[in-house]
């Protein structure tokens, strides 16, 4: 099998990228490349990949309409010299911009939905030609009627580099991208009513929302107490995810899935969250992790996640976040669409020649 894999025009892709979709597509592309198949990534200049990257503009400094537009039609041009140089036997698009920049002339072609399905252009999920695939029954279950679902395959992790640390310690974790849909700062209030200390780690992107966030909602809640560290990499998440007491999604956005709660889980460490979209999917609720809603809730869960158990937690991950697992359902999913592909074409061949 050789696969081309399509990032967002806006994110780059690579070890450490800080989005969730970078983050599942750089799995799938190590999965294949250890597994013997061809692995190529389009992604925005800079991004890295198992074997081959066929990079677009790099990410502007600041994102707006014009550099949004610019952007695509990098990203469209990319995909299809990356199509016009090599034969591939499936595009696997990432981005909530598949509908933008895939170029009509390109093999059967997968798109992963890995936000909410309101949240993309209703025409791109109605599309004819490209086989939807979610990442949470969740999600699936919010797909407008005659979307071509092809399948839901649960994002994984990797299990080798996220495991239990000998002891934790007491401090409360928040990892996301800082954004106001993340509800960060119901974390820190809820951290500051608990009593703890809380490390926050992300990226704060380019996005002039995010970074009045940031200024507004997040650095007037930071102290001594709660500190923010900024972007970690894939080291440094592993160790901090290890050590904390619990890690916080205090999400207002109906989550498709969550790699940080699989992650978290994987290394032995309980999830605080919110009940939103599929975080309840991945949570099991007094076991490896406790739900709940507003800021008094959220404290006193953050308060009773440390008499949950690290060795549940980590069971539980791998039993059902293994990445390894979720490459085989990609590789399942390519080959069901390639034999869709094959059995239409045949049916329209005999129609022609009639």
């Amino acid at each position: 099998m050789n696969v081309l894999h399509v990032s967002y025009a806006l994110a780059p892709a690579g070890p450490g990228a800080p989005g969730g979709a970078e983050q599942v597509l750089g799995l799938v592309d190590r999965g294949l490349v250890r597994r013997g198949h061809g692995s190529t990534v389009v992604a925005p200049a800079g991004s890295r990949a198992a074997a081959r990257v066929v990079p677009s503009a790099p990410v502007p400094e600041r994102i707006d309409g014009p550099a949004r537009e610019r952007q695509r039609l990098a990203h469209r041009a990319a995909i299809a010299r990356a199509v016009a140089a090599d034969r591939y036997d499936v595009v696997h698009a990432h981005g909530l911009d598949f509908g933008e920049t895939l170029p009509d002339d390109r093999p059967v072609t997968v798109a992963t939905l890995h936000l909410p399905p309101q949240w993309y252009p209703a025409r791109a999920l109605r599309r004819g030609d490209v086989a939807l695939v979610c990442v949470s029954e969740t999600q699936a279950a919010a797909m407008p009627p005659g979307a071509p679902l092809t399948a839901v395959v649960p994002n994984g992790v990797d299990l080798d580099l996220f495991r239990p640390a000998p002891a934790r310690e007491g401090f409360v974790l928040v990892l996301a991208r800082i954004c106001p849909e993340k509800g960060i700062h119901l974390a820190l209030d809820a951290a500051r009513r608990a009593g703890l200390p809380l490390v926050l780690a992300g990226a704060v992107f380019p996005y002039e929302a995010h970074q009045r966030y940031f200024e507004e909602e997040v650095r007037p809640r930071l102290d001594r107490e709660r500190r923010f560290v900024g972007a970690v990499g894939p080291d440094q998440k592993a160790r901090l995810l290890a050590a904390a007491r619990c890690l916080v999604a205090a999400s207002l956005a109906p989550e498709t899935s969550s790699l940080v709660a699989m992650e978290a889980l994987a290394s032995g460490t309980p999830v605080v969250a919110r009940p939103a979209g599929a975080l309840p999917e991945i949570v099991e609720d007094g076991r490896t992790g406790l739900l709940a809603d507003g800021v008094e809730a959220l404290a006193e869960a953050i308060r009773g996640a440390g008499r949950l158990r690290a060795a549940d937690c980590r069971r539980a991950a791998e039993r059902r976040f293994d990445a390894r697992r979720m490459v085989v359902r990609y590789l399942d999913v390519y080959a069901r669409v390639r034999r869709r592909a094959r059995e239409r074409s045949a049916r329209v061949a005999p129609a022609r020649s009639a």
